[in-house]
């Protein structure tokens, strides 16, 4: 969506403070034994005290409240019962939510606990490549730059990126344009940010993968060649200089 009145930035503000704080006590809450639904419970539970709505089982009927993705699971994780979070290990929640009918996304991908496996360098360079991204978003630059920025930071740190997954344009919808806001170069993408559009940006850093494919339960995306993946999100308002981090709660 584009901003054009105070009562619309007002609305994309509250619900982004909402999906910001559910997802800031849900990693907060998360602990080594538990299991991913009742992760996902707690942040059900803050986004129903909040009086929001679950994007992704509004939208999509996802089996979640929010998505969980653990260790290769690169997004769209479902929080089963059956998924024990484990010391160490690499996870990722994802929390979109709709309020008075304006929506917003985030995520983030952290270590569980202390990093006995390595993961955290991973983490590092998701979140600053992140911010490096969002210190380039302004009207009037073109998208495919942006992905060419991410692509290449990813590269000089040692890693690729997830090539066929991409942020978004959001705000009336989970979902709107423009909707490929890759993590890499793509030539054919002429596009350029708007000054007060309202964009999920989201990088997907990887040690191995450079696709993603859909897990037979059908939600879940796994790596075409393994390793691990780290994303992270915020939702923004595009203006002529810096961008209004709408989701900067979350603790990122």
């Amino acid at each position: 969506m584009s901003i054009t009145s105070e009562a619309e930035l007002q609305g994309m503000k509250r619900i982004s403070e909402v999906v910001a704080t559910t997802l800031k006590e849900m990693r907060n809450y998360a602990r080594p034994g538990m299991s991913a639904r009742e992760v996902d419970d707690f942040g059900g539970e803050v986004l129903n005290g909040f009086g929001a709505k679950s994007a992704p089982r509004l939208t999509y009927g996802f089996p979640g409240w929010t998505c969980i993705s653990v260790n290769n699971e690169i997004a769209h994780g479902i929080p089963s019962a059956h998924k024990i979070l484990q010391e160490g290990d690499l996870v990722n929640i994802d929390v979109s939510a709709e309020l008075d009918g304006y929506w917003s996304d985030n995520g983030g991908s952290f270590v569980l606990g202390e990093d006995i496996h390595g993961h955290q360098p991973l983490v590092e360079a998701s979140r600053a490549i992140l911010y490096k991204a969002l210190g380039q978003i302004r009207g009037g630059v073109k998208i495919s730059e942006i992905g060419k920025l991410i692509e290449k930071e990813a590269g000089r740190a040692g890693y690729g990126v997830i090539r066929n997954l991409a942020g978004h344009g959001i705000g009336r919808k989970l979902h709107e344009a423009p909707e490929d806001i890759l993590n890499c170069y793509e030539r054919r993408i002429k596009t350029r940010f708007r000054t007060n559009g309202v964009v999920a940006i989201e990088t997907f850093i990887s040690t191995a993968s450079n696709y993603a494919n859909q897990a037979p339960d059908g939600w879940t995306l796994v790596g075409n060649k393994g390793g691990y993946v780290a994303q992270h999100e915020h939702t923004i308002v595009i203006t002529d200089g810096q961008p209004v981090i709408l989701t900067a709660a979350n603790g990122i």
